[in-house]
């Protein structure tokens, strides 16, 4: 089915690092079919040199290589009450994989910003027409998110055209896509054709109609764009009505993730939240990724239990027990309780 939309099974988060094969794609339209060989990406706007930059110029220059979690913002939507209108995903909207590409930082720079330059708009090569949900596009419209100047030059922001050590996959954006670690999925905008930077904020569809929320800062209530991923965890074994054996110890496992912001420390409850207990944290910390955690349950009587997992990040964010309505339907960061059965 076009757009093509699947998500990652539990299978795929048994590793530090997701494969393509396992790694989940969100589409709003039709995948487009592009070759490297004729494929160019245009910097123009608030410019002193509009550049066209082929495939060969860009895999020519000066490269790194980074791993990145990249979530969708709407990941968990089918745990909201009253249900929300999108991509009904449980946990399986996010992976995490290594990048290597050309900092943004470096194209830019042969550009030359325009000291009036305010926002660097990303443009994907496809493109439809949104019929639902509301509100509907103008007609048809390109996929396209933008940056302020001062993110679009963080040198961890990439053009990125290998994904795990091999060429990009098309489900995956190839020939090019944009990177934008820390910050939800459709920040990183796949098929890059065309960067502009602007005079002005951009307002598009996908920056203000959707992947939006609202902030209160005087009472009432502002439209901002979906940015920054915020503290996370997900519990990933046991999963929704898994029968336990009792009588031993079981090991619960999931992962917690902050964006820009590392994982200090998650807390397993299985009392519903009257007691907390530390859960061990796995491997190193790796910057914009996931952290892999286990809690061992000691020898868990028979009966039902509700299991949840909560994560605190560098910046003393922990996650929140209930949902904030004004995030609409994207950032579902709040605690999600795991209900098993011991028998």
């Amino acid at each position: 089915m076009e757009p093509k939309n699947l998500e990652s099974s539990v299978s795929a988060f048994s590793s530090f690092i997701t494969s393509a094969d396992q790694f989940y794609v969100r589409n709003h339209f039709k995948q487009p079919e592009l070759s490297s060989a004729n494929w160019t990406l245009a910097i123009d706007g608030a410019v002193s040199h509009p550049l066209q930059i082929t495939y060969a110029e860009l895999t020519a220059m000066r490269s790194r290589t980074m791993v990145s979690l990249l979530e969708c913002a709407g990941n968990g939507r089918v745990f909201l009450v009253p249900r929300e209108d999108g991509a009904q995903w449980a946990n399986g909207g996010m992976g995490n994989a290594e990048w290597t590409g050309i900092p943004l930082a470096d194209v830019l720079k042969l550009a030359g910003i325009k000291s009036t330059a305010v926002d660097v708009i990303f443009e994907g090569a496809d493109s439809g027409e949104l019929t639902t949900p509301n509100p509907k596009s103008p007609g048809v419209i390109p996929f396209a998110r933008s940056l302020p100047i001062s993110e679009a030059n963080h040198g961890d922001v990439l053009l990125a055209y290998h994904m795990n050590g091999k060429q990009l996959p098309p489900t995956h954006g190839f020939p090019v896509r944009l990177i934008v670690p820390g910050w939800y999925g459709m920040a990183s905008v796949k098929w890059l054709k065309r960067i502009t930077l602007t005079e002005k904020p951009f307002d598009g569809y996908f920056q203000s109609l959707q992947y939006s929320y609202f902030e209160r800062p005087n009472g009432i209530p502002t439209v901002l764009p979906v940015t920054t991923i915020s503290v996370k965890s997900a519990i990933i074994d046991p999963g929704f009505a898994d029968k336990i054996a009792s009588g031993h110890d079981f090991k619960v496992r999931g992962m917690a993730w902050a964006g820009v912001n590392d994982i200090t420390s998650v807390e397993v409850s299985t009392d519903a939240g009257k007691t907390w207990n530390p859960a061990q944290l796995i491997g190193p910390t790796i910057r914009y990724s996931w952290r892999m955690w286990e809690f061992t349950w000691p020898a868990p009587s028979a009966g039902k239990h509700t299991l949840m997992a909560r994560a605190t990040d560098s910046k003393g964010n922990t996650q929140a027990m209930e949902r904030n309505k004004d995030y609409r339907s994207y950032e579902i960061t709040h605690v999600i309780p795991v209900i098993v059965e011991v028998i």
